[in-house]
C-alpha cells in the first residue's frame, strides 16, 4: 500500500511540474522574416525576441523550433530548430517569389512547447550585388585602373622604371659566351605542363634566349618532359629563328621529348650536360628534387648557370650552384623585363601599385592593432579598419 501511494504521489508531482511548466512558458515574441540579402535568392531569415521564459533557467526553456507554411491557415511543418537563446534562423526555401509564413515554437520539458503567433508573408529573392564586397570591388578598380595608366604611359613611349634584374641582364652575356666559345646552349622550361604560369613565363624567356641564340649562330637544345610543353616551345623556338631571319638555321629535333619520369629526365639532361659541355645552361621553370642534381652538374662542367623558379624548396640550391636566380615574382616579370613590350611594362608597373597598397594596408593595420594594446587607440577603430579588408 506504501508502494502505490509513492507512486502515486511522484506521478502527481510531474504533473504539477509538467502544468507549471506549460503554464509559465510563454512563446518568442515579435516574429517575423525577410529576405537574406547579398545571396543568390531562395533564403529568408527568420527572426524573433527571446521568449520570456527564456530567462528563468535552464529548465525553462529547452530550444526553439521554427515552422513555415504556404499560407497563414497551414499546414505548419518544421523546417529546423534553434538553441536556446538564439534569435535568428535561416531557412532555405524551395523557390523564390513565393509567399512564406512561419511560427516560432519555445521548446521545453516533457514535450511541451508555447506558440507564436503566424508571422509573414515573406517571399526570397536574389540580389544582383552583394555590398558586403565593396571591398573587393573598390581593390579591383584600383588595380586595373593601375594597369590601364601605366599601360597608356608606356604606350605613350614614355619610360617606364624597373629595377635591374641580374640575371637578365646576363641573358645576352650567356649566350655571347656560348657563341664565343663554340658550343651549344640548353634550356630546360621546368617540370610541370603548359597550365602551370611557371612553364609559361619560361617559355616567354626561351623566346628571347633563341632570338639571341639564331642571331649568334648558337646551337639551343631544349628537352622536354611533357609533349604539350615541346610542342610550345618548337613553335617559340621557330618563331624567334623566323623574326631573326634565319628560318633555315631552325632544328626541330633540338627541341625534344625525354620521359615524365622525375629522375629519368634528370639523368637524361645531367647525361647531356656531361656530353655536350654547354657553355650556357638555363633552368626556367617548376623544378623539384633534380634542382640540384641539375646545378652541380652544370657546375661542375664550368657552365654558366641562370635558374628562375617560383618553388620556395628548391631556390637554395638554384642560389647556391648557379650564377644567377630570378626569385619568385622576378621569373615572371621577365617576359617584361626582356621584351620591353608596353602592355606587358603597364602590367607589371600596375601590379606592383597593388602590392604597395598591400603593403601600406598590412603596415598600418599593425600600427594601429600595436596601438590598441598600448591603450593608446579605441578597439572599434581597429576593428572597423581590420572590416574594410574583410571580403565574405
Amino acid at each position: 500500500m506504501k508502494v502505490k501511494t509513492g507512486v502515486l504521489g511522484i506521478g502527481l508531482i510531474l504533473l504539477l511540474a509538467a502544468g507549471a511548466v506549460g503554464q509559465w512558458l510563454l512563446p518568442p515574441l515579435e516574429v517575423g522574416a525577410k529576405d537574406a540579402p547579398n545571396d543568390a535568392g531562395k533564403s529568408l531569415l527568420v527572426l524573433w525576441k527571446l521568449s520570456p521564459s527564456d530567462t528563468k533557467g535552464d529548465k525553462a526553456v529547452e530550444g526553439y523550433q521554427i515552422l513555415r507554411a504556404r499560407s497563414a491557415e497551414g499546414p505548419f511543418e518544421p523546417v529546423g530548430t534553434a538553441a536556446k537563446g538564439d534569435t535568428l534562423f535561416t531557412d532555405h526555401v524551395p523557390q523564390n517569389g513565393t509567399d512564406y509564413y512561419y511560427k516560432v515554437r519555445a521548446l521545453g520539458p516533457e514535450g511541451v512547447f508555447a506558440e507564436s503567433e503566424t508571422s509573414g508573408p515573406a517571399q526570397s529573392k536574389a540580389q544582383w550585388f552583394n555590398t558586403e564586397r565593396v571591398n573587393a570591388l573598390l581593390a579591383v578598380v584600383i588595380l586595373v585602373s593601375s594597369i590601364l595608366y601605366f599601360v597608356y604611359k608606356a604606350q605613350s613611349g614614355r619610360e617606364l622604371y624597373i629595377r635591374k634584374i641580374a640575371g637578365l641582364e646576363e641573358v645576352d652575356n650567356a649566350v655571347g659566351r656560348a657563341t664565343e666559345m663554340g658550343k651549344k646552349i640548353v634550356f630546360c622550361p621546368g617540370r610541370l605542363d603548359m597550365d602551370n604560369v611557371q612553364t609559361i613565363a619560361a617559355v616567354l624567356i626561351l623566346g628571347r634566349v633563341a632570338k639571341l641564340a639564331a642571331e649568334y649562330d648558337t646551337k639551343l637544345e631544349v628537352p622536354n618532359v611533357y609533349s604539350m610543353v615541346m610542342v610550345s616551345c618548337r613553335e617559340v623556338v621557330k618563331e624567334a629563328f623566323l623574326k631573326a631571319g634565319k628560318p633555315d638555321a631552325y632544328r626541330e629535333d633540338d627541341i625534344h621529348y625525354i620521359t615524365q619520369d622525375q629522375f629519368g629526365y634528370a639523368a637524361a639532361v645531367d647525361g647531356i650536360m656531361m656530353r655536350d659541355k654547354p657553355a650556357a645552361v638555363f633552368y626556367q621553370g617548376a623544378f623539384f628534387a633534380e634542382s640540384l642534381l641539375f646545378a652541380e652538374t652544370g657546375n661542375s662542367i664550368g657552365a654558366i648557370q641562370i635558374a628562375g623558379t617560383a618553388q620556395p624548396a628548391q631556390l637554395p640550391f638554384f642560389v647556391v650552384a648557379c650564377d644567377y636566380t630570378l626569385i619568385g615574382e622576378e621569373l615572371f616579370a621577365a617576359s617584361a623585363y626582356l621584351s620591353k613590350e608596353p602592355r606587358l611594362l603597364g602590367s607589371l608597373k600596375g601590379q606592383d601599385v597593388g602590392k604597395v597598397f598591400t603593403m601600406a594596408a598590412i603596415s598600418l593595420g599593425v600600427l594601429l592593432a600595436t596601438l590598441q594594446t598600448l591603450g593608446l587607440f579605441p578597439r572599434e577603430w581597429v576593428a572597423a579598419f581590420a572590416n574594410l579588408f574583410l571580403v565574405r
